[in-house]
């Protein structure tokens, strides 16, 4: 069958290999943040909402293969969080699989109490914080206008006070941009409050939605891991892809709405699928739904949205 909300197993750099389940529709969030690898945020809201039956995205949770996989994620192509049924999509999964949940979100919401409550029910919490002020939050993570930064970090104290499982904290660190001294110690301060489990430092490894966006190099990074007692994760792996689907341009295309694949991973996946990889390959080139990016060296497989906006 083809699957619409499920993807994978993909390679995760903090999970190992991860089931993604996306009940967000493509590039729906309250953020639209400078080096987003899924590009500028085309449909800005701040309003939860059922986007897709939760039954329909839990059809597609029963029937994927899951014995090759470590972990389920959802995370999908905007905030999940946004999703106002992720609690029961939680605890739907929870029939299915047994494997640890995590959720990946920009950590918003988390000053609402039915999104605590929602992500009580997985097991690990990955959210984000990039920025130390409201100047450098509005700079990076360019929010929806009703959202404020104090509001959202004391949302993530609350939250990880409250919460049973994992918090893994999750920096980007950008060249010039929240890399240099003074803002690491503002933003060490604010992660010491906040007290999560773990702390991941990122940096852009996929290309970012926008072009001036630069990792930042391997010195300032291992130094600004030694100020926020980070893990960084500075490199970009060559994943192992797996899909369920027996329509080989349809899956890559799938994967890359939620996780942009480099031509080497693009064609590693299709010598699996297919006895005539090369064929596959000039028909992704030519999708309307496919844009090759070249970035630092390396080409990526990138999906092409829709053009709308909601703002």
């Amino acid at each position: 069958m083809s699957f619409k909300y499920v993807y994978g197993p993909v390679p995760s750099r903090r999970l190992g290999r991860s089931i993604g389940v996306s009940p967000i529709p493509s590039k729906t969030c309250n953020y639209s943040c400078i080096y987003c690898q899924l590009g500028k945020t085309t449909r800005m809201t701040n309003t939860r909402q059922e986007f897709f039956p939760v039954e329909e995205i839990l059809r597609e949770v029963s029937e994927i293969p899951k014995d090759e996989a470590d972990v389920v994620t959802i995370v999908g192509e905007g905030e999940p969080t946004l999703y106002s049924k992720l609690g029961e999509l939680i605890s739907g999964i929870r029939r299915f699989v047994n494997l640890p949940v995590a959720v990946i979100t920009n950590g918003a919401l988390l000053y609402e109490p039915e999104v605590r409550e929602a992500l009580s029910l997985a097991d690990i919490v990955l959210p984000s914080l990039d920025a130390w002020g409201e100047k450098s939050f509005r700079l990076i993570n360019r929010p929806h206008r009703s959202l404020n930064f104090k509001q959202i970090v004391e949302g993530l104290k609350t939250f990880v006070k409250g919460f049973k499982g994992q918090v893994w904290l999750e920096i980007m660190l950008m060249k010039g941009i929240n890399d240099n001294s003074e803002a690491l110690l503002e933003i060490e301060k604010i992660v010491r409050d906040i007290s999560p489990n773990r702390v991941y430092l990122n940096v852009p490894v996929r290309p970012p939605a926008k072009p001036w966006v630069k990792p930042p190099d391997t010195d300032t990074v291992k130094k600004a891991a030694e100020i926020l007692k980070a893990i960084a994760l500075d490199f970009l792996i060559v994943g192992n892809y797996k899909t369920a689907s027996r329509n080989p341009v349809d899956d890559v295309v799938s994967i890359i709405k939620r996780h942009p694949m480099t031509e080497v991973e693009v064609k590693t996946l299709l010598c699996k699928l297919s006895s005539n990889p090369e064929k596959l390959v000039e028909e992704l080139r030519e999708d309307p739904r496919v844009v090759l990016k070249d970035w630092r060296s390396v080409t990526f497989y990138c999906y092409k949205p829709e053009k709308r906006s909601d703002r």
